[in-house]
């Protein structure tokens, strides 16, 4: 329904490769190269330019991908109302969630809303919070559903649940008094972090700040891009971690970790689905819609 050319060209504007958009697109290089020479001709205008190994848009590819990304979206809602008159459902939808989120969280609900609306092809990405909120700049994904208290004014923020951060440890193990932790005997214990650029990491550090500590303040062992990783070492050390309850809730009640309290310390999150300001995607929409209805509390 659309000229393919548009979407050759908005794909390797979202890529700045060539050679990436054509692995995306299922076709050769010299055929985007192709329809990117036949557009250009059509416009009378470049629409990059190529410095050494690298491509960037000229100011008028800057343009045409500007209309692109309204002619996409316009596509996908149109293809959405059509569904609608059939009384089905279908399209892309392309959601990113941060690593805590895609990993526990966001699958159940995919496979209750995939069950639900099969003409509706999904896809699911996982990276930090910061790397979600890029790739939706990026328009690599309509939705983001993140963690944290990130405030891009250029995103739109929705909550839709909570979570609880809660610090575990190794049951063979002794930490402080058996009482609620002190601030100084949090001090003391060597602690395993989320890496900087996670919601994770972000909320703990302003929940410290209750305690009048900080990151710096503690002694903490290793940073880890993983929760998978961070129980992992947990199970074979002395380290305790800051980890989301939803991640270790089956270990906890197995007794393979126990939960720490901490003294005038607790941590619940919100977190929430995200998307660019003014583009409202329709399938989008309906996801969030279902997610709501079908949260488990």
């Amino acid at each position: 329904m659309f000229d393919f050319r548009l979407r050759v060209f908005h794909t390797v504007a979202k890529r700045l490769s060539f050679t990436k958009a054509a692995e995306e697109l299922y076709i050769s290089q010299p055929a985007v190269t192709k329809h990117i020479h036949e557009l250009e001709q059509q416009l009378g205008l470049a629409l990059f330019e190529r410095i050494g190994n690298r491509i960037k848009l000229t100011r008028a590819g800057q343009l045409v991908m500007h209309h692109a990304e309204i002619i996409f979206t316009d596509y996908r809602n149109l293809e959405y109302e059509i569904n609608q008159l059939k009384h089905t459902q279908g399209g892309l939808l392309a959601i990113g969630a941060s690593t805590t989120i895609a990993q526990y969280l966001i699958p159940p609900l995919l496979a209750k809303f995939n069950q639900r609306y099969p003409d509706v092809k999904t896809s699911l990405t996982n990276g930090n919070t910061e790397q979600i909120e890029q790739a939706l700049f990026e328009k690599s994904i309509l939705l983001g559903i993140i963690e944290g208290s990130s405030k891009n004014p250029l995103l739109k923020y929705v909550e839709f649940a909570r979570d609880e951060i809660v610090l575990i440890g190794n049951p063979k193990h002794a930490y402080g008094s058996g009482e609620p932790l002190t601030a100084n005997e949090l001090r003391s214990i060597p602690l395993l972090m989320r890496e900087h650029g996670s919601g994770t990491l972000e909320v703990i550090t302003d929940e410290l700040k209750r305690l009048k500590l900080k990151i710096t303040d503690l002694n903490v062992a290793m940073y880890m891009g993983s929760t998978e990783s961070i129980k992992s070492y947990v199970h074979h050390s002395s380290c305790a971690a800051f980890i989301s309850l939803q991640a270790v809730q089956r270990e906890v009640e197995a007794g393979e970790f126990v939960v720490l309290p901490i003294k005038n310390f607790k941590l619940i999150r919100k977190l929430h689905f995200t998307y660019l300001q003014g583009l409202q995607d329709k399938l989008a929409q309906l996801f969030i819609k279902f997610a709501r209805q079908h949260m488990t509390p």
